[in-house]
């Protein structure tokens, strides 16, 4: 029942994306829309094939065996050289963010990492990012109760693809907002800005709470130390080097970290299929109900499939890719709208379902060794995967696997810290503070990371009073995303939604799922059969209550609104939608660059730099600096005056490190190729002691 279920809903909202995609004409049955259409389509065949195998798979089970263990064994939880990698590690991070950090002179620098880099290193991040402290302990524990279910939450990103990549994507990328906020006061006016601002802070702060709740927790199980205690230093850490470095750092210590988390996930998973005699022992131990991606639709009110859906496929991956200020600073650092596609899809179709595998693999392996007698049954499943990795872990391994828990924490809060210092400065100080310069906002930026840093201390005991990390972040996630989610959505791909309609939505929904905090009875026409239990009587008790299935209220309330309120009041001019709705993808351009252009205009080739002592010149919405080009390159690009260039050192491995945007502000004569760069913008693309090494010079849109 669930996967009819999920695929006839998500494949709604899957087929509104193709719909609006064909009328764009991004999708077609010819040429490069025939290819756009194929690549949308793989992640749906994929995970239909993928889900609906292991749903409706003839798999056999062992029976168990009973333990053998030695009863009387207790895990080491880690040696001396454990810790001594632990502490190489943290070091490590704080020299690899703040190096990187070095070059920060402004505040698109300090957000966006001068928004130059390739999709390969985007990837990364975001998959760093995606993976989240939370996100081993949460999954492991899920994992071992439930089995595959536990990859819900990371194989529904399919349902958004179309909206996404086409959709949002190029509005965003375009526009060049610096943060979500600034999009609804440019759609809207600035009361909508104030409302999202302040929704949006609640939000990632929040977020920022639950990963040092998590890391908390997991140094408590490791070390004993108090949870608060643990959570301070931690946060302590990420804060440095995030207020030194900004979103450079960010990427550069993301992409690393990305790797090790990958990469010790899996040999998690190697190690206990090893152990086990290889993959069909560690197939024939695992219990048929635990292969089932969708375990039950709404019999277990802890683990409703249908919750899980509404709650992390509908509403918080929505969330996370549309509206998560961290996320959207990852698009925006991107060199091209096409590497952003690049990035998105392949996190989508390849590292998701890695990640799935990685962040569960302890709870998998656990629960086949319990089956096989190796472990005892009475396993608690909090403790999944610590048991597991320390019983497969020689001395040094499980250091390792230790810094990956650090390396989960660290690359989400580290991006959790940069948005809410974007918002901060873009939202709420540079609004009260017009005439502010670069100095002082950058000053602002730093000032606010730490600030967001203690606020998510102070939060780590309220989360400490739900039983689960699980339940922790999904009843905050499903208790505030909705009325946003709703907002965004309509307001971009519905050209008739109007100011007064926002904001009734934000309120009205925001209202509402406040309401049913105290009073959850509210949610149970919208349960799906999901039974209530006794949770208690506290302050924070009702969260608890319904706490996957408040999504789905939330959505359907808010929507409501919204849709109702569209429809009694007066429509917005178009002046207003122009480059900020669909189908107004050429005007973004054109605000962005400075001159008309198209999207799937590229051509690449190299050229020798020429410094020039001039003071530089900017143009666009984005602020790009104007660049002179020989005739002879012009030729080779079919370039002419307007178009715009990205400019980067010839060596790939750096992944855009060195480089920048510009458009093409004269043409000069000569017979070779040639571009002439002011001294400032000259600094962005050479790096020391290769002032006359050659260029790579792609023009695009």
């Amino acid at each position: 029942m669930m996967f009819s279920y999920q695929f006839i809903i998500g494949g709604i909202v899957f087929a509104i994306g193709i719909i609006f995609a064909y009328r764009q004409g991004y999708l077609s049955i010819k040429e490069n829309g025939l290819r756009n259409l194929l690549f949308v389509m793989i992640p749906l065949f994929f995970y239909f094939v993928l889900q609906g195998y292991l749903q409706f798979g003839d798999f056999s089970t062992g029976p168990p065996v009973p333990f053998y263990g030695d009863p009387d064994r207790s895990p080491t939880l880690g040696a001396p050289i454990d810790y001594g990698i632990m502490v190489f590690y943290f070091l490590l991070i704080l020299i690899i963010g703040t190096y990187f950090g070095r070059r920060q002179k402004t505040v698109k620098d300090f957000f966006f990492g001068g928004q130059r880099f390739s999709w390969w290193l985007i990837t990364f991040s975001l998959i760093a990012t995606t993976v989240g402290s939370y996100s081993f302990v949460k999954y492991s524990r899920v994992a071992y109760t439930y089995g595959f279910g536990s990859s819900q939450t990371y194989l529904n990103d399919w349902i958004w693809l179309p909206l996404l990549l086409f959709g949002w994507l190029p509005i965003l990328y375009f526009s060049r907002i610096t943060s979500i906020p600034e999009y609804f006061e440019r759609r809207f006016d600035r009361s909508i800005r104030r409302w999202v601002t302040a929704f949006i802070l609640i939000y990632l702060i929040g977020y920022v709470g639950v990963n040092l709740f998590t890391m908390g927790k997991v140094l408590n199980i490791l070390l004993g130390w108090p949870i608060f205690t643990a959570a301070i230093l931690v946060a302590s850490i990420s804060a440095i080097y995030v207020t030194a470095g900004g979103q450079t750092s960010v990427i550069m210590t993301d992409l690393f970290q990305g790797l090790m988390l990958l990469g010790t996930g899996i040999m998690i998973l190697f190690l206990g299929i090893n152990y086990l005699g290889g993959l069909e022992d560690f197939w024939q131990h695992l219990p048929r109900a635990h292969k089932l991606p969708f375990p039950n639709f709404n019999e277990d009110p802890s683990f409703p499939s249908v919750g899980i859906f509404w709650q992390d496929g509908i509403a918080n991956t929505a969330m996370f890719y549309f509206l998560n200020q961290g996320i959207i600073m990852r698009f925006l650092s991107t060199k091209s709208l096409q590497d952003g596609r690049k990035a998105i899809f392949t996190v989508i179709l390849v590292l998701m379902p890695i990640a799935a595998c990685v962040v569960a693999s302890g709870g998998w392996v656990a629960k086949a060794m319990v089956h096989a007698g190796i472990l005892p049954g009475d396993l608690q499943a909090d403790e999944a995967f610590f048991i597991a990795s320390d019983f497969l872990s020689r001395p040094g391994v499980f250091g390792l696997i230790l810094a990956t828990m650090t390396a989960a924490l660290m690359s989400t809060v580290d991006t959790l810290i940069t948005a809410v210092a974007a918002i901060v400065v873009n939202d709420v100080y540079r609004p009260m503070n017009p005439k502010a310069n670069e100095k002082q906002l950058l000053k602002m930026a730093r000032v606010s990371s730490v600030s967001v840093t203690i606020l998510g201390i102070l939060l780590v005991p309220v989360f400490m009073s739900f039983k689960t990390i699980y339940a922790a972040h999904g009843a905050f996630t499903a208790a505030v995303t909705p009325p946003l989610v709703i907002t965004l959505l309509f307001s971009v791909f519905w050209k008739r939604f109007t100011r007064k309609a926002a904001l009734f939505t934000l309120v009205g929904g925001m209202s509402a799922i406040v309401f049913s905090l105290f009073v959850p009875e509210v949610i149970i026409p919208f349960a799906h059969g999901v039974p209530m239990v006794d949770v208690g009587d506290g302050i924070f008790d009702g969260m608890k209550q319904f706490k996957f299935m408040r999504a789905f209220y939330g959505i359907s309330v808010s929507a409501a609104i919204g849709i109702g309120v569209t429809f009694l009041s007066t429509p917005e001019p178009e002046s207003r939608q122009k480059g900020l709705v669909w189908g107004t993808i050429k005007d973004a351009i054109i605000q962005y660059k400075g001159s008309p252009g198209e999207e799937n205009a590229s051509k690449k080739s190299t050229a020798i730099p020429q410094v020039m002592d001039r003071h530089p010149v900017t143009t666009g919405t984005g602020n790009l600096p104007l660049v002179d080009i020989s005739n002879a390159l012009a030729r080779e690009l079919e370039g002419i005056e307007g178009d715009l260039l990205y400019i980067s050192d010839k060596r790939k491995w750096l992944g855009g490190l060195y480089s920048t945007h510009a458009v093409v502000g004269g043409i000069f004569k000569h017979s070779d190729n040639l571009i002439q760069l002011d001294r400032e913008t000259s600094q962005l693309v050479i790096t020391k002691n290769r002032n006359n090494e050659i260029l790579i010079i792609e023009k695009l849109y």
